[in-house]
């Protein structure tokens, strides 16, 4: 299968596409058709382990990697002593038509294991069929969790380099811990005097610059990125769509076919937009329903048909969706613009120049019989949480409790009682001081760092602290460097 830049103009392979990343026009790689699924395919995966389910999808999509090649590489990526669940993601029944999706029993405790722990083997081995011999330097954008999982991925793996950029005030405690606490040999981070888009513009800055490229290919070192603007990234998150349909249907929850809604808490859209791929190949699915917090660039995009960066900036207790350009939405804007490169290209250069584009109401409405969408503020976020735990006894994170209290909204607007999956992100405990004071109110976290925060909820909940977060406190801060956020002081950065 080829993969088109969304901006027209280039065309690739599948293993191309993974280890360039980003297109070199600015665009992002997407499959030149979906592939087509039956119900009984999808039936037929509740019988295999996760890691089979994830080669099934996989080999539909990355036609010039063998089939050895991606069963060699799921396995590894979704192997027991990565994962604290055999299930990989195991589906939590909450009410009578509402279940949880948890995609965090991962070594990071983040959903972006279930990419980050394949990328690693899909680069190296794209670099292999490509023929590729410098280093593959991997630069990254994180708002809190992406950074972490790509470190844990790529640490160590020869060949490869991992750079990760974060806003210096924008992450919790615990994921700042993680990314700075990262060992080994290949791996840096980097603290950017600004926010996420910040951080995420000058990374596309980079890719965009053939002075850096030429900077790095002088130093025996080629660019790749570990975002979900790479299609390397994006491609395992469908899986677990199917996966989450196929074990409602074995448990008999739903019948196979009858439709679906996923409630996805999103940020840079790549989580929701592997939700719609999985729908284009016929995952019976009826909305999308896409929750921001604060920060609601998506809610009004969705609403209007207008994106607008014109908006106050909000720091949030949702610190991994405090992002105003949401890079993964072009992918979806190619498809609805009828895969013209060239509007595309005019309404991202909108976007850059004066912060803004429309897509008009024809293409709103068309979006409307698919998507939904809604927010919920940090006082909102607190109160799911816990009344989450009063009526169910679990205990969810900020971004997930974000989620939730959309669906409830958008169940009260609508009447809508489809069987829905709320995409569950992140332990709770990568945010414990923001969930405790919503247990216990916000007396309860004066004065208490992280680990305290982790034991009085573990104390009050009886759910256990991840041993990934104890460890954190007798780790080493390896990582202590601060940049600017324009593009030359993060190029400085990378390559010093």
């Amino acid at each position: 299968m080829s993969y088109f830049s969304t901006r027209g103009g280039t065309v690739v392979t599948a293993s191309q596409a993974i280890l360039a990343g980003l297109a070199p026009n600015g665009g992002l790689y997407v499959p030149a058709m979906f592939p087509q699924v039956s119900r009984q395919w999808i039936a037929a995966l509740a019988q295999i382990p996760y890691a089979k389910r994830a080669a099934a999808v996989l080999s539909l999509y990355l036609e010039d990697y063998t089939p050895q090649q991606i069963e060699e590489a799921t396995a590894a990526a979704y192997s027991a002593d990565r994962f604290d669940d055999p299930a990989i993601a195991p589906m939590r029944h909450l009410d009578s038509n509402t279940w949880l999706l948890e995609l965090f029993h991962g070594p990071t405790l983040a959903f972006k294991d279930m990419a980050l722990q394949l990328l690693p083997h899909l680069v190296r081995d794209a670099a292999r069929k490509n023929g590729e011999q410098r280093e593959i330097s991997i630069l990254v954008a994180t708002s809190g969790d992406t950074g972490k999982a790509a470190l844990e991925g790529f640490r160590d793996v020869p060949g490869t380099s991992c750079t990760v950029f974060y806003p210096k005030k924008g992450v919790s405690a615990v994921q700042q811990l993680q990314m700075t606490t990262t060992g080994g040999s290949n791996t840096r981070v980097i603290a950017v005097e600004g926010n996420f888009d910040d951080a995420q513009t000058g990374v596309k800055n980079l890719f965009a610059s053939k002075e850096f490229a030429d900077r790095m290919n002088a130093s025996g070192r080629v660019l790749s990125s570990a975002n979900s603007i790479n299609f390397g990234r994006l491609v395992p998150q469908v899986v677990y769509y199917f996966s989450a349909y196929a074990d409602l249907a074995a448990s008999g929850a739903i019948a196979c076919g009858e439709l679906v809604n996923f409630v996805v808490p999103t940020g840079n859209f790549g989580d929701i937009l592997a939700a719609w791929y999985a729908k284009n190949m016929g995952l019976p699915v009826h909305r999308l329903i896409c929750a921001s917090n604060r920060n609601n660039v998506l809610t009004d995009f969705f609403d209007t048909g207008i994106y607008s960066t014109h908006r106050v900036f909000f720091r949030t207790t949702s610190p991994s969706m405090d992002i105003l350009v949401s890079s993964n939405l072009e992918r979806l804007l190619y498809e609805i613009a009828d895969r013209d490169g060239e509007l595309v290209s005019v309404w991202m250069r909108q976007l850059k120049e004066s912060g803004s584009y429309s897509i008009g109401d024809q293409r709103r409405e068309e979006l409307s019989k698919t998507f939904a969408a809604g927010c919920a503020d940090d006082k909102q976020t607190a109160a799911e949480i816990a009344a989450l735990y009063a009526r169910t006894g679990c205990v969810v994170d900020t971004h997930t409790a974000v989620a939730a209290r959309v669906l409830a909204d958008y169940r009260y607007r609508t009447h809508d009682q489809t069987p829905a999956v709320v995409v569950s992100t992140a332990s709770p405990y990568k945010f414990c001081a923001d969930v405790l004071a919503a247990l216990s109110g916000a007396e309860s976290v004066a004065g208490l760092d992280a680990f305290a925060c982790a034991d009085k909820l573990e104390q009050l909940t009886g759910v256990p602290v991840p041993p990934q977060v104890r460890a954190l406190r007798e780790l080493p801060v390896r990582h202590t460097a601060v940049c600017a956020k324009d593009p030359a002081s993060m190029a400085d950065a990378v390559l010093a």
